[in-house]
């Protein structure tokens, strides 16, 4: 069997005003398609949320998608928090994909 990565990821727009939350197996593919507005009535795409500004990994999708759901039900305080351990300055992470 194939070893396989989930990654739960935020995504946020230009004026930081949105947050949201999602989980993937395929994080470029997955934010190539939010940031293309793949599905043009999405939550991403209304709100032009499409700046990856956190994430992380698991090996094990139940733990990918309890983490997900886990900080989908936390506050907008908590999701800052995490942004600003991994991510201080808010850059866009898929950036650094390009280089």
């Amino acid at each position: 069997m194939q070893d396989r990565n989930y990654f739960v990821y935020i995504l946020t727009n230009k004026k930081h005003t949105v947050l949201y939350t999602g989980v993937t197996n395929d994080l470029m593919k997955r934010h190539f398609l939010h940031k293309t507005k793949n599905q043009p009535d999405s939550f991403t795409a209304k709100y032009n949320a499409n700046l990856l500004v956190y994430y992380e990994t698991t090996s094990d999708v139940c733990s990918a998608i309890s983490r997900e759901k886990q900080i989908k039900a936390g506050s907008r305080a908590k999701k800052i928090d995490l942004i600003n351990q991994m991510n201080p300055e808010w850059k866009d992470l898929s950036k650094e994909w390009d280089q």
